[in-house]
């Protein structure tokens, strides 16, 4: 390992918030937190006129800043006997290191940190929607930031209070889904692919030729995982087939989608969670659709006097897998919005990342963080050398970007009928 501290630890043993997302997700209720704007569209059957645009490589946006939500002025001196307020999900955050560490930063303002938890981005929505909280930072992930824009929820960013932005990877500091970063700065990243324990798993199955008909072949029936989210096990069956517009509301491709998941249930009869952290380590699953930060997890949930080394994870080696990643914003409605942007310069100091990706055990995209040498460095074991995120799988990867609410809620139909049991 190396000698730098907060890399020694580096994705210690927590439980990743990855585990909350996917459930409670009913057709349509990723649109009901933001009221009438969206439920209208969300009743399409087909595509309409979007309410809010759709971010892409291809169709980057610049959100408005409308005159009545200006930037702060810089400058300003830091709030005094604040509370600064985050809402985030559970188990996403260096507690209490990066908490007490901040405190104790503006010590001089007596600042105390409140951080209060969400188990999926639908309930967060709708409880930001009525209006009667005053969070000051908010964890979103770059597929709800048009709702969130155009919901009225966010504070435009002055930069001048977030010099560490460069310290970040280019593509982060002028991203597609938020051109000039007006909104957003990156907090983590992660790919999906497939987790397994060799010792329990007779094949190399990143040998396959086509690794994703795993979840489709009967002698791993009732040991097989998919992820408990629609966004990703849709994904995956659309990649399985070719299908790399991962954001489409094609009838054919989303009847197809719906064929194929009922025939997993006939065939591997697959449980339907996010705990693949836990349930590869313990045998519960032999393979499971996972997230690249809780297979490094993984390690540290093994049974007592079994090896980690026996972990393997599979992601396609040209990047065209699914790649994605969580952000930070600040809200309007908080009372903090000065402390709130020199959190965010906290949270982007190099330092500060390395230390809460060792608690959360996802990497943060730094240029100080060479993804390249974190397995020569003992950062990650030579068996998930595959988990290492590399700064071109946002080129050459597939990113799971906001969908239009009538095309939201065709997935959540495919999905609902799957979990029902096709």
């Amino acid at each position: 390992m190396t000698s730098e501290g907060s890399i020694d630890r580096m994705f210690s043993a927590r439980w990743s918030r990855r585990r909350f997302i996917g459930r409670s997700l009913g057709a349509g209720v990723a649109i009901a937190g933001l009221g009438p704007l969206l439920e209208a569209c969300a009743k399409a059957t087909v595509a309409t006129v979007n309410p809010f645009p759709l971010g892409s490589p291809q169709h980057p946006v610049l959100w408005p800043i409308s005159k009545d939500n200006k930037p702060i002025a810089s400058g300003l001196t830091p709030e005094s006997n604040a509370t600064l307020k985050i809402y985030n999900y559970p188990d996403y955050l260096d507690l209490p290191t990066a908490v007490t560490n901040f405190e104790k930063l503006y010590k001089q303002y007596n600042v105390t940190v409140e951080i209060s938890t969400f188990n999926d981005i639908n309930e967060a929505l709708a409880k930001l929607r009525t209006g009667e909280v005053d969070f000051d930072l908010f964890v979103p992930s770059y597929d709800s930031i048009g709702k969130l824009v155009y919901g009225n929820f966010l504070l435009p960013l002055t930069h001048s209070y977030i010099p560490n932005i460069s310290q970040v990877w280019a593509q982060f500091t002028n991203p597609f889904y938020d051109q000039q970063w007006r909104y957003t700065v990156p907090y983590t990243i992660y790919t999906t692919g497939i987790g397994w324990r060799s010792d329990k798993v007779s094949e190399d199955i990143s040998l396959r030729a086509n690794p994703y008909d795993v979840f489709w072949d009967p002698i791993y029936s009732s040991k097989i995982a998919v992820l408990d989210d629609y966004r990703e096990a849709i994904t995956m069956v659309m990649l399985r087939n070719g299908i790399t517009d991962i954001l489409t509301g094609n009838s054919k491709t989303l009847n197809l989608v719906s064929a194929q998941l009922t025939d997993m249930i006939s065939k591997t009869n697959p449980k339907v969670n996010i705990t693949d952290y836990q349930d590869i380590p313990d045998g519960t699953t032999n393979v499971s659709q996972a997230w690249s930060g809780d297979m490094v997890n993984a390690q540290y949930n093994m049974p007592a006097g079994q090896s980690p080394n026996v972990l393997r994870y599979w992601y396609p080696k040209n990047g065209k897998g699914a790649v994605n990643q969580d952000i930070f914003v600040i809200l309007r409605s908080g009372k903090n919005p000065v402390l709130s942007h020199l959190w965010l310069n906290y949270m982007l100091d190099l330092k500060n990342a390395k230390s809460n990706a060792a608690f959360t055990g996802y990497q943060t995209p730094h240029n100080g963080i060479d993804p390249n040498t974190m397995v020569s460095d003992g950062t990650i074991p030579p068996n998930l050398a595959s988990v290492v995120v590399l700064p071109q799988y946002f080129n050459e990867g597939y990113r799971e970007l906001e969908l239009s609410p009538a095309i939201d809620t065709a997935w959540h139909n495919v999905w609902q009928q799957f979990k029902a049991g096709g």
